[in-house]
């Protein structure tokens, strides 16, 4: 594939500031790009390139949100818990498509691909802001001006 077409395009609007979290979502918007230019409209280099990339990319998100997760425990974010149900119902919904495009149903890989989009860009817009809020209040600010969250700074979180 020589043309690379974006279905996102990274904006530093997503961004956090906490360069460990930026970099994740930044992947994860690379991610959805990669599928999204495997729209080929051959269902069967289609179905084939999903098989091979789908584990890794749910894997992926995991972990991704395994840190945030991570992040907003250690630091004793209130939003927490709102913020893990979202994450749930997310995967829940990733699984319910993959199994429904495994089954041959109606969903087509730039369908997968657009549901992706509709879900990573209002909830990093959204839900995320409230933690990058909440981050820059507890955050250690590098000589660099980038942030960091330090033992330091979850020691001294809001309680």
């Amino acid at each position: 594939m020589d043309i690379k077409n974006e279905l996102i395009t990274w904006s530093d609007k997503f961004s956090c500031g906490i360069k460990l979290i930026d970099d994740q979502h930044k992947e994860l918007v690379a991610l959805v790009n990669e599928m999204f230019n495997h729209v080929t409209g051959n269902d069967l280099q289609e179905h084939n390139y999903f098989n091979r990339v789908i584990n890794d990319a749910v894997s992926y998100v995991k972990v991704h949100f395994a840190t945030e997760e991570k992040l907003m425990l250690a630091t004793k974010f209130d939003g927490y818990a709102e913020h893990k149900k979202e994450h749930d119902s997310f995967v829940l919904a990733v699984v319910e498509n993959i199994k429904d495009y495994e089954a041959g149903k109606r969903l087509t890989l730039s369908s997968f691909t657009r549901f992706l989009k509709d879900w990573v860009l209002p909830h990093i817009a959204l839900m995320d802001k409230k933690y990058f809020e909440y981050f820059k209040k507890v955050a250690t600010r590098k000589a660099d001006g980038k942030l960091s969250i330090t033992s330091a700074d979850v020691n001294n979180a809001a309680l």
